[in-house]
């Protein structure tokens, strides 16, 4: 392979690794261990450390983003079993999230409703520089969006719409004490300063009008609430991945940028014409002091935030009409650029702080920039020119060192807290583990195939976990029985306690994963909510007693207010109802332990149904087409009596005068006593 990869520097290394990246599978061929299935196989001493005995657990949870999918996938590590998926940006059929009246704000945004986004990146919550297991932020990379789940009950609890921007890919980074969620613009648009929003221009004008923006969220200590404070309108690239600084590097967030040569149509050859593109380094904390101190401008906006209240398990959408930015050339020390290796995709900086890795697509080398060299580089203004009023420092001013031949690929690095960086090699399908101390390439291993991301527990903070690794490979090719052209995407779970790595398991996962976080059950589990107290359920529709159930008629709209509990529903018989009546079902869940939800379902419903969780409401919208009797039965299994859990809802014609009229079981006299037989 090195061999290879050596011919291909010599013979126009640019040209050969776009091709070679846009093939993907070009070189999968020429891994040492080749591409044959049984070669990838673990010994027994592996499958013994992935082993999680039954009723045992896991030790960390992982949260793999689900890309086209729009949720976030849970898996247990070591074991790669699934514990959960979340809906966060699409409407799950499942449990009914995007279907019941409840949950159908969650997902309104400025373009009206949009049960669909592509979710790319997971971040966790963070308290001094570790993660804390509070939160996990995601991003909605096509209708701009920021997400929240918590943690406690593993629900998507806030989602904020992101104006002035397209395409929010960098996006959601904390800083180390949960201060601010950045999150950048993937593509810049022209920009209406005056009216507010996208601005209509001719796309030759794109060198000239258009910009690209980074979000300011800043979040509330105590519940993690969400409000979009500033942004800062940034030059008009492409804005890829994000990471923030830590320890020395603190205040500082830096961001990969491709298309500095702001071309507007076909990217995958004018977006590679400069030797190097960016890295954009923000001063965070300068930029928040910018902005207390009045230096920013106002201009209209239209975006949706949308919250979940705990209490009434209701969402509701408030819209905001205006939106502060920062521009960097009126913020002097706010923000620099670094030349960087062209098309790069992964920035990552090292547990110390003092090491930014860029990993260049079409780059031969990885280089590591210096923190403190950058420090010294602003103090002696070393710098090379500017962009849109940003100082460009010079490359050798706060280049440390460059990892040579590292692989075909680089797209991104982790960190093992041990001395070491990992780096995943897109077109070689390999993993490259590198030294931080003389950066040197001290392993290498063959992944299956074309790896994208990998997550080390940890590997983006202080301290990271650095005991596995997970390698998230885009192809799957031979790895699982053939299921067709939609196959699902491999996870490699790779020790890495020694000196050399060790793959210990691959298993599928659902749809695209772009990034994972991963973190100690321990910091997780605990803090589940695990009693559901029906008295805090301030849902207005709630019946928090079977007698008190209705069903009331008000026009041509009906409200059955129903509760459920093991194994009923009351009521679970129901006449008056008329084809064309819009009836909404209000199920409360009378249950409070955590782990009996109750489905409702009522045949002829063309949402989906509702899952209600224990002392919950939620709300089913049905529209009967004709008349006849609909069955309706729970969902979730709840006890050994499930398949008895049903009821019925006699729709006659409209303008039928069959009275409303609702029960459940009749009371039957009590047999009479029957003398004993000797």
């Amino acid at each position: 392979m090195d061999t290879l990869i050596n011919q291909l520097k010599r013979v126009a290394p640019t040209a050969t690794l776009v091709m070679a990246l846009a093939a993907g599978t070009v070189l999968q061929s020429c891994n040492s261990t080749g591409g044959n299935a049984k070669d990838g196989a673990v010994d027994a001493d592996a499958a013994k450390a992935v082993y999680v005995a039954p009723g045992q657990h896991d030790e960390l949870y992982s949260f793999l983003s689900g890309g086209f999918n729009g949720q976030v996938s849970v898996y247990g590590i070591p074991s790669g079993r699934l514990l959960k998926v979340i809906p966060v940006f699409t409407q799950f059929a499942e449990n009914g999230y995007g279907y019941n009246e409840e949950t159908k704000p969650m997902l309104m945004t400025s373009h009206g409703f949009v049960p669909w986004d592509d979710l790319h990146h997971p971040k966790l919550s963070r308290t001094d520089g570790m993660a804390d297991g509070k939160f996990l932020y995601v991003n909605g990379n096509n209708t701009p969006r920021v997400a929240k789940v918590d943690l406690t009950t593993f629900e998507t609890v806030e989602i904020m719409e992101i104006p002035n921007s397209a395409g929010n890919h960098c996006s959601p980074y904390p800083t180390n004490n949960n201060e601010y969620i950045l999150a950048g613009t993937r593509f810049s648009v022209p920009l209406d300063l005056e009216k507010g929003g996208i601005a209509d221009e001719s796309l030759v004008d794109y060198k000239d009008k258009f910009r690209g923006s980074i979000s300011f969220i800043k979040t509330n200590e105590d519940d993690g609430h969400m409000e979009l404070d500033f942004q800062i309108l940034v030059p008009g690239f492409d804005y890829d991945l994000a990471n923030g600084g830590k320890g020395p590097s603190n205040d500082w967030v830096f961001f990969t940028t491709y298309n500095t040569e702001k071309a507007g149509t076909l990217k995958e050859l004018g977006a590679s014409q400069n030797d190097r593109d960016y890295l954009a380094a923000v001063n965070w904390k300068l930029a928040a002091k910018y902005a207390a101190e009045g230096k920013t401008h106002e201009m209209p906006a239209n975006y949706y935030h949308n919250t979940l209240d705990h209490g009434s398990h209701q969402a509701k959408s408030t819209v905001k009409k205006s939106v502060r930015y920062l521009l960097p050339e009126e913020c002097p020390g706010m923000m620099y650029l670094i030349p960087a290796p062209k098309s790069p995709h992964g920035i990552d900086v090292d547990p110390t702080g003092e090491y930014m890795v860029v990993n260049g697509k079409l780059a031969s080398s990885l280089p590591v920039f210096s923190f403190s060299k950058m420090q010294k580089a602003i103090e002696n203004k070393e710098f090379d020119g500017e962009v849109n009023g940003i100082p460009v420092f010079k490359y050798e001013s706060v280049l440390h060192a460059e990892v040579k031949e590292p692989g075909l690929g680089p797209l991104h690095t982790e960190f093992d807290g041990k001395g070491f960086a990992y780096s995943t090699m897109f077109v070689s399908s390999e993993v490259v583990k590198w030294s931080l101390e003389d950066f040197q390439v001290k392993d290498r291993m063959d992944v299956y195939y074309s790896p994208g991301h990998l997550m080390i527990p940890g590997g983006d903070t202080k301290d990271p976990y650095g005991k596995y690794m997970v390698v998230m490979n885009k192809i799957t090719k031979d790895r699982y029985l053939p299921t067709g052209p939609e196959l699902l995407h491999s996870a490699q779970l790779i020790d890495i306690s020694g000196d050399k790595m060790k793959m210990l398991l691959d298993f599928p996962t659902l749809a695209e994963p772009h990034y994972a976080q991963a973190i100690r059950a321990d910091l997780v589990a605990p803090n589940s909510v695990k009693f559901y107290k029906l008295d805090q359920n301030t849902h207005p529709e709630a019946v928090k007693n079977e007698k008190d159930v209705s069903v009331t008629r008000a026009g041509r709209k009906v409200k059955v207010n129903m509760t459920s509990i093991r194994s009923h529903f009351t009521p679970d018989n129901i006449e008056g109802i008329q084809v064309g009546d819009t009836v909404i079902f209000h199920v409360t869940n009378l249950e409070q332990d955590w782990d009996v939800p109750h489905g409702f379902a009522i045949m002829g419903a063309n949402n989906a149904e509702t899952l209600i969780m224990p002392g919950a409401t939620q709300s089913l919208r049905w529209v009967p087409k004709q008349a006849g009797i609909y069955p309706f039965y729970c969902t979730d299994f709840c006890s050994a009596l499930h398949q008895e859990m049903q009821g019925y809802v006699r729709v006659s014609p409209r303008g039928s005068n069959v009275p409303i009229k609702f029960s459940t079981g009749e009371k039957k006299p009590v047999p009479p006593a029957t003398a004993s037989v000797d």
